[in-house]
């Protein structure tokens, strides 16, 4: 019998997560592994990592996070934007890896059939800070105390005009491909942010949930058939449940976080079968 797993926000900059990805290890042959995003910011790691796992998992669905989509300053000339995203989805088909632009497949467990749809929707700066009625005033109360996320600085949204224009293309150009879905197959959905806001509660600084999805996705769990939302980018593993829909927080994080722990999150997390 395969199993359903999860992983995120690897970060193979770090010597000790690639250590950590070599030791990601399958239960059988046949089980499959849903990566979150954050597998790094140079598309050669995030090559490495893909290939790395495609040899070990049968079948391997990524997402993007935000680091992946990064232009760094020692990378210049490297795509940007959409063309970014794009050459990333080109380099996940050589490897056999499924993006969000491909067809849903569909994972079958013991319970019967599910449909993984992995997604790519970014942030529209709606999760803002208490009493910030516009974008505006949350990206200057998040100025104002220092916790800005690097993506203002590295995550180019060419050919879109802002980050938010791109994000609320990608949410509704999703909607319709999971309004198409057979209802009554139910739906894995893999995105690297949460598809709620709920999950930012626990954030150590909130002004940072700006930057971690969007309003617009708040009733997919409960409008579609989901059976489980994966997600990462936080940093805090954790399993959840919103409206009797389960949310798993698959992260690995950076050593720093880590390593602390009286005890390492196991990964990959088993998603189903629960």
């Amino acid at each position: 019998m395969s199993n359903l797993t999860a992983v995120s926000d690897l970060h193979v900059s770090y010597a000790e997560n690639r250590d950590v990805v070599e030791s990601l290890a399958p239960t059988s042959a046949d089980d499959w592994l849903l990566v979150a995003g954050d597998v790094g910011e140079r598309i050669a790691d995030v090559e490495w990592t893909l290939r790395t796992l495609r040899e070990k998992f049968g079948t391997v669905v990524w997402a993007p996070g935000n680091h992946e989509l990064w232009t760094t300053p020692d990378d210049p000339t490297g795509p940007r934007g959409v063309a970014r995203y794009e050459a990333l989805v080109d380099m996940c088909r050589r490897l056999g890896v499924i993006t969000p632009e491909d067809p849903y497949p569909v994972w079958n467990g013991p319970a019967g059939p599910v449909t993984v749809a992995p997604l790519f929707l970014l942030y529209d700066y709606t999760f803002r800070p208490a009493g910030c009625a516009t974008k505006e005033e949350g990206l200057a109360y998040a100025h104002s105390t220092g916790v800005v996320c690097t993506d203002e600085f590295m995550l180019h949204p060419d050919p879109y005009p802002t980050r938010d224009d791109w994000c609320r293309a990608r949410v509704a150009m999703t909607e319709r491909r999971l309004a198409e879905c057979d209802p009554s197959v139910p739906l894995v959905l893999v995105n690297h942010y949460p598809t709620v806001r709920t999950p930012m509660d626990v954030l150590r600084y909130p002004e940072f949930a700006q930057w971690c999805g969007t309003e617009l996705t708040a009733d997919w769990h409960t409008r579609f058939n989901v059976a489980v939302m994966v997600y990462g980018h936080l940093h805090i593993p954790r399993s959840t449940v919103y409206d009797g829909v389960p949310f798993e927080e698959v992260s690995l994080g950076y050593p720093r976080e880590w390593k602390p722990r009286a005890k390492p999150p196991a990964l990959p997390r088993v998603i189903l079968p629960r």
